[in-house]
């Protein structure tokens, strides 16, 4: 993403779309295998399934109902009522079929044109666009949870550093307790490892608490100066308090609560996260201004973050750099031939973070406990009264 030499163009977005350019760029997304056939992926498969099995029914409920006239008598009276039995259900057949086919255009001539429409508005903006990307493999809370992970409408720029806007989605349980869970986010690469900190905003949390898919121990929880506690929740590590001090200055508080209140952060390894419940890449160029003007406050305050280093390292490293003097020690007298001096005093520690900063201590909810308390109270009264109504029958 270059803030510097492009200008903000939401253009493309909204103004007319050439069908045969739209054409054209979905044979190129398909030939180079970025999208599925036309007649390929799980709407059109569901939708064939559905045709097939109406048929099937349609086909048994005219069998049924002909067979029926005919052993009843009425076939012979009421020619009428057989030929009404075979074409009511094929006239719904064939309604239900073009109310398919014409939601499946629809829909796919919607997609094409949204495709069509984010790569311009990438290429106007100097970035690129990709339509999907499964299992991103992004170290995120969000993104190692659930199953069917992927990613969909990638917009990565690249200068002056790698950001990457998209939304995402995953599923959990199975069957009628299947969930799909839906979140836009924002990635950005940093300069060095930090340790894991996360900033709940309290804005978007719900009455249940944090909207987030994961929770944290609370004696991991930190509070900062002025009214930073009033946007943000903020965990970090145990003993990392003074590192998140340094990492969230005044400044780069202000930034964050200026420009990103109604989003969750999370820092985690080398990558800073955005995360939100809505579409982050969509045709509304309101939503974009807001997501450009976002990272552009945060860019040039990131660099500060690659100064920091881990302590923790420091004595790893004193004590490596013992453990290989005792072995490469040189012998006596050997000491005049050495054409330099060794350095004097303790050495910048490596960019990195030690283990107890890599992660933060994760907890199981309160509420799930509730939920599975309530499930297992309601199975002992089912239990009980089932029971007792056995004894007294």
């Amino acid at each position: 993403m270059s803030t510097a030499s492009v200008a903000f163009d939401p253009r493309p977005l909204t103004e007319p779309a050439d069908r045969n350019a739209v054409a054209a760029f979905t044979r190129q997304l398909r030939a180079a295998g970025r999208i599925p056939p036309a007649f390929g992926g799980a709407p059109v498969i569901v939708a064939m399934a559905f045709v097939a099995g109406l048929v099937v029914l349609v086909l048994a409920v005219i069998f049924v109902a002909t067979v029926g006239s005919v052993v009843s008598g009425d076939a012979q009276g009421s020619p009428g009522l057989i030929a009404l039995f075979i074409l009511l259900p094929f006239a719904i057949v064939a309604g239900a079929i073009g109310a398919i086919v014409f939601a499946l255009v629809r829909g796919t001539r919607g997609t094409r044109e949204r495709r069509y429409r984010l790569d311009r508005f990438a290429r106007a903006n100097g970035m690129s666009y990709l339509p999907s990307l499964e299992t991103p493999g992004l170290p995120g809370m969000i993104f190692g949870i659930g199953s069917a992970r992927g990613s969909t409408d990638l917009v990565r720029g690249d200068r002056p550093r790698f950001v990457e806007f998209a939304n995402y989605t995953y599923t959990t349980g199975s069957g009628r307790n299947r969930t799909t869970h839906r979140w836009g986010y924002v990635a950005v690469k940093l300069d060095v490892p930090l340790p894991h900190i996360v900033l709940d905003a309290t804005g978007n949390n719900s009455l249940f608490g944090s909207n987030l898919p994961t929770s944290f121990h609370k004696d991991q929880r930190l509070s900062l100066e002025g009214d930073f506690d009033r946007y943000f929740s903020l965990s970090c590590p145990t003993g990392y308090e003074r590192d998140a001090l340094y990492l969230f200055t005044p400044d780069i508080m202000a930034r964050f609560i200026d420009n990103a209140a109604a989003l969750d952060v999370e820092i985690v390894d080398d990558w800073l996260f955005l995360y939100t419940k809505r579409e982050v890449s969509t045709l509304d160029p309101a939503t974009w201004a807001w997501m450009f003007s976002v990272v552009a406050a945060l860019l040039d305050k990131l660099a500060q973050w690659a100064r920091w280093r881990d302590e923790r390292l420091r004595a790893e490293r004193a004590t490596d750099a013992v453990a290989a003097a005792s072995v490469t020690a040189p012998a006596a007298g050997a000491a005049d031939a050495v054409p330099f001096a060794p350095p004097v005093g303790d050495l910048r520690p490596p960019p990195g973070v030690a283990p107890p900063g890599l992660r933060l201590k994760r907890r199981v909810p309160v509420a799930a406990f509730i939920v599975i308390g309530v499930v297992v109270v309601w199975w002992l009264f089912d239990l009980l009264a089932g029971g007792l109504f056995f004894m007294l029958r």
